[in-house]
């Protein structure tokens, strides 16, 4: 008897499993039978890939599978014991206990020890697992008792124990692009697991739930299925699921957003110059339609990284360590949670007082050393370490900064012909007026000038 934790326990010559064939949703039908059949994570599954290897060679395996949702982790592990002809044993950590680990491997001990039966242990959101029932795991996966693949949507440096992880392969997921989503979607409609062509896509339903998937090859599946539905049953000839299916479906407008054509520029070029413009409520407009038009988190994370230091720079400091934090819980959580962080990010950058000169200055030290205004370097800040280099006079004359006042000696740095070059110039505009302040007075003791 399963204990509550257990979600499934399957033998693939289970009968029950026949006559339960179509009731599943087409998400579940539609799971791969070999590894040939996955769409996307082509790192993974290549020709000499580990993971290939590890199914192919039949060998005992510990698997973590990290990625985001709807990137294939239950799908990879139920082919891996489909192909190896393994007992498949799934828990959720959600809601299993040592209780359930304990008595899943027991009784995987007991069946290979009678009848040489294999067990596939498969744990979805592993990182939910404390360290006690991780822990629990440990024997089994050290003795092969299981083969073990654990599920995580979360970063397993920080959620799984070193000693499980030391123990297991890491295989990252990636989300699907469009093309596999499409793909996804095409074998869907004429495969007799899924509509079996009773249904075809207009061309606009197709990028309509390209975009809506966001990656998530679940998520696209799930919604076909909808749309299908509102479209309503086929007749003598096969229905047209059109973009207005798709939207009553799940209730979101088609947002005019091509990620590779003009609306995606003009949207994003909206949305740079609404936070240049102290606008919060139009760039927040803007990172809405990126969002819901299935945009790349990750891509709006960069162009905040970029434009804390483009837009605001030493203004408000603070803006870029904002950006970046955004940008770090994109990979930590993904959307939809990863919305709020994003929009934390442009309400900040948005509302910072603004200052170009952080860009301004590393262009303009660029465009001098490509014109070829790069003069040696003094001799006195030459490295004075090797032998030999005394008697060069490299490092005579140097003035250690922190034997002066202020930590700032009266010596030059810049390259000669070079001396009176002023890449960096503060404006009046929030922290920068006190950068002005400061940098004007280190000029006039690294000059020689009293301040």
């Amino acid at each position: 008897m399963p204990y509550p934790g257990w979600v499934s326990e399957t033998l693939f010559d289970d009968a029950g499993a026949e006559a339960a064939k179509g009731q599943e949703p087409l998400a579940v039908r539609m799971r791969p039978r070999t590894l040939d059949e996955v769409v996307g994570q082509r790192h993974l599954l290549g020709e000499g890939s580990p993971l290939r290897r590890l199914v192919e060679d039949d060998a005992p395996m510990s698997v973590f599978l990290w990625g985001p949702p709807g990137t294939g982790k239950t799908t990879l592990a139920t082919v891996v014991s489909h192909v190896t002809e393994r007992r498949f044993v799934e828990l959720s950590a959600v809601n299993a206990g040592v209780r359930d680990v304990r008595a899943v491997v027991d009784e995987a001990r007991r069946r290979l020890g009678m009848h040489g039966t294999r067990t596939l242990l498969f744990v979805d959101e592993v990182h939910r697992f404390n360290k006690t029932q991780q822990d629990a795991l440990l024997p089994a996966v050290e003795n092969r008792w299981v083969s073990f693949i654990g599920a995580t949507t979360e970063n397993p440096f920080f959620s799984v124990v070193s000693p499980l992880l030391s123990r297991s392969l890491l295989l990252s997921l990636e989300s699907l692009d469009d093309a596999d989503v499409r793909a996804l979607l095409d074998r869907a409609l004429t495969d007799e697991r899924g509509l079996d062509g009773r249904y075809v896509l207009a061309d606009d339903a197709v990028e309509h739930l390209v975009r809506l998937a966001g990656g998530d090859g679940r998520r696209s599946l799930t919604y076909l299925e909808a749309a299908a539905l509102v479209a309503g049953a086929p007749a003598a000839e096969p229905v047209t699921v059109t973009a207005t299916h798709v939207e009553r479906a799940v209730d979101r407008h088609a947002v005019r957003y091509d990620r590779s054509g003009d609306q995606h520029y003009d949207v994003v070029s909206a949305f740079i110059k609404s936070m240049r413009g102290s606008d919060p409520d139009a760039a927040l407009h803007y990172l809405a339609r990126m969002i819901e038009a299935g945009e790349d988190p990750r891509f709006v994370a960069r162009r905040l990284v970029v434009h804390a230091s483009e837009d605001v720079g030493m203004a408000d400091p603070t803006a870029l360590r904002t950006a970046v934090a955004a940008a770090q819980a994109v990979d930590l959580v993904g959307l939809p949670e990863a919305r709020i962080n994003l929009a934390q990010a442009v309400i900040h950058i948005s509302l910072a007082p603004k200052s170009n000169a952080v860009i301004t200055a590393i262009d303009e030290a660029i465009a001098d050393v490509r014109a070829g205004h790069a003069g040696p370097v003094p001799a006195h800040l030459r490295d004075g370490h090797y032998k030999g280099a005394a008697e060069l006079g490299h490092g005579e004359g140097y003035r250690y900064a922190h034997d002066y006042p202020g930590g700032v000696a009266p010596q030059r740095h810049a390259p000669d012909g070079l001396g009176d070059r002023e890449y960096y110039r503060p404006t009046g505009h929030g922290a920068e007026r006190r950068f002005g302040e400061v940098l004007r007075r280190i000029k006039g003791v690294l000059r020689g000038v009293s301040p």
